[in-house]
């Protein structure tokens, strides 16, 4: 599969998954040849995306395939992947449960798999904005945020992943909003009393989340989207 086929079954498997919020979120895979990123052009939804919907973007945030103007933070997915030359997609989207947890500025703990999903440690926080990553300053100091972790909340705004495959990529992002939906819910019910310690939750990790694990649970929403 082509890095803008990945791109594509990337936007739609998010579709699948509910982290679409009308037009706005992306993914973006890194180019093979090295010239830029795959990544949506504006104006479209995740489950609308098609090839002809695709731009290819120059890590100097320049359109050299596809029409119109880049995405506004393209420099998100352009700075992360700069940044860890062994990635290979990113993914930002506004889900719901993701952004509502942040706002309580409240640990994410191990209290379900996904949750074991950072091994016992919170997740990190992009505190410099909750406005628009439109500039390359901005996307480096997210990605410095995102560090080495498979995902990160930007309170007042969302969520970016990474992965060293597209479907690590999209995994991360949907695993974090549903740990924070679980977290939501059973903070809704009380005190959280029980949850995973730091081995438990570094081993469940491994268990649990596994390459073949991620790719699965992308085929499946790939699946669940049902286009070719």
């Amino acid at each position: 599969m082509t890095a803008r086929d990945l791109a594509i079954a990337a936007n739609r498997a998010l579709a699948a998954a509910g982290q679409s919020d009308m037009v706005w979120g992306h993914a973006a895979v890194r180019d093979p040849d090295g010239r830029g990123i795959w990544i949506k052009a504006p104006g479209w939804g995740f489950e609308e995306i098609d090839a002809d919907r695709m731009q290819l973007v120059s890590w100097t945030a320049d359109v050299l395939e596809g029409d119109g103007e880049p995405h506004k933070e393209c420099h998100i997915h352009l700075e992360i992947l700069r940044r860890r030359p062994e990635l290979h997609c990113t993914v930002h989207s506004h889900a719901h449960s993701a952004v509502a947890f942040a706002a309580l500025a409240t640990p994410l703990l191990p209290i379900s798999h996904e949750g074991a999903l950072f091994g016992g440690e919170d997740v990190p926080r992009f505190a410099l904005t909750g406005g628009l990553v439109r500039s390359p300053e901005l996307g480096r100091a997210l990605a410095e945020t995102l560090g080495a972790a498979p995902a990160a909340l930007m309170p007042k705004h969302g969520l970016v992943a990474a992965g060293t495959s597209a479907e690590a990529a999209v995994m991360h992002a949907v695993l974090l909003d549903r740990a924070c939906r679980t977290q939501l819910a059973a903070m809704a019910a009380g005190p959280i009393r029980v949850w995973s310690d730091d081995a438990e939750a570094a081993a469940k990790r491994d268990e649990c989340w596994p390459g073949a694990q991620l790719d699965a649970g992308f085929a499946y929403l790939v699946r669940k989207d049902g286009r070719p």
